[in-house]
């Protein structure tokens, strides 16, 4: 099952320790790898006296990225006072990569045994904890959350209330579809859409590796309606949407289910039904365009890419870092747009070759991916091209 995050805070945190409740006491739990701090390694129970919050991050995160100024203003306010803990569950190397493109006052914490999330367990990044100077939970929350009025009010004692962050609790990915959308394999078709689900992730799937849906299925969780539309035409990237809908449109999330007897009935199915649904419609254009055009340059050093020998077609991507199997270049493209550069990509290689591509870069750092480009004997360079681009518009 070829599962598409359209909301990138995935985070899978398994607990075998017990959740600890507001109030309760925090274990002194010892860090051992503390990067941009004066210690190399700390105990939670050297910081009491300090107001700690512990931010559940990663460097593929952009909400979590993006709270971080809010926190090390914080920091920096209260310094002495207050110790903000990034933790993450990527390698002491990546971290390290991602600081030197960023600077940041704050504590980085490198938990690869997720032995912190165990006691704060939690499926969605950001995910952020509030502990008094005394030791003991005071919240899980969100980041925009805990402010400077917050603070102060623990730092005098006083009792705070902070919306509690609740995530939807699930095994694996797989799982958490089965029971949101349970149903047997005998079924022809249906088309099911109802609200969030609160506390899990948005995602969707077309379910490529089951023989009993492969083509005929798509599921959706927590998407909004625009972003609907992009699987209903075909899984249509961001970058290649023009969205004139209200704010309410772009972030009331939805939950579809949709089965069809035969694969080419799938998308024109679920277009129909949204349109039947809401005063919003969609239709395909074709508008020039500034790109990003994917060529070979070194023919020696393409040559050198591993050929797919499997024939199995594998999907792990992520903001940088890329593992997939039996891909093509139309398919690295897709990568490099989405995860990669963050701009349109096209395919102007010539090649239908079928190959195994793995490698990390640093989002942060773009001449890292330009360098991995250069050693594959490839190239993107910035020109103009027609582009097809799904229009959606309210009536």
């Amino acid at each position: 099952m070829k599962i598409n995050f359209i909301i990138l805070l995935m985070y899978f945190s398994f607990s075998s320790y017990a959740q600890l409740k507001n109030g309760e006491p925090i274990p002194n739990l010892k860090l051992n790898t503390v990067i941009n701090a004066p210690v190399k390694a700390i105990s939670v129970g050297q910081l009491k006296g300090k107001v700690v919050v512990i931010d559940f991050w990663a460097t593929w995160c952009g909400s979590c990225i993006a709270t971080m100024p809010h926190l090390g203003q914080l920091q920096q306010q209260y310094a002495g006072k207050l110790q903000v803990l990034a933790v993450t569950d990527e390698s002491d190397k990546r971290v390290r990569q991602f600081l030197s493109a960023r600077i940041s006052k704050l504590w980085f914490v490198v938990d690869t045994g997720r032995t912190l999330s165990g006691y704060f367990p939690h499926r969605l990044i950001p995910h952020t904890v509030l502990i008094s100077p005394t030791g003991r939970l005071i919240a899980n929350t969100s980041p925009e959350f805990v402010t400077s009025a917050v603070i102060d009010s623990v730092l005098k004692n006083q009792e705070v209330h902070l919306p509690v962050k609740k995530d939807f609790v699930y095994t694996t990915v797989e799982d958490l579809f089965k029971t949101t959308f349970p149903t047997a394999d005998t079924v022809k078709q249906r088309f099911v859409m109802e609200g969030e689900l609160p506390g899990a992730p948005g995602l969707s799937t077309t379910y490529r590796t089951n023989p009993a849906w492969s083509g005929r299925r798509l599921s959706a969780i927590n998407l909004t309606l625009p972003a609907l539309y992009n699987l209903a035409y075909g899984n249509v990237p961001y970058l290649r949407t023009i969205d004139s809908t209200r704010r309410s449109n772009k972030t009331k999330p939805y939950r579809v289910d949709v089965i069809t007897q035969y694969p080419d009935s799938l998308l024109p199915t679920m277009q129909r039904e949204l349109k039947k649904r809401f005063d919003v419609q969609a239709r395909m254009v074709r508008q020039r365009r500034d790109v990003y055009v994917l060529k070979i340059i070194d023919q020696q050093k393409f040559a050198k890419i591993t050929s797919n020998t499997s024939g199995q077609r594998t999907y792990m991507a992520s903001h940088g870092a890329i593992d997939q199997q039996a891909i093509t270049m139309a398919d690295f493209t897709e990568f490099l747009e989405s995860y990669g550069i963050n701009k349109i990509v096209i395919d102007e290689t010539g090649n239908q070759t079928k190959y195994d591509i793995k490698f990390t870069f640093q989002p942060e750092n773009p001449q890292s991916l330009t360098d991995v480009l250069t050693n594959m004997g490839l190239q993107l360079d910035k020109q103009q091209r027609e582009v097809d681009l799904l229009m959606i518009y309210e009536l």
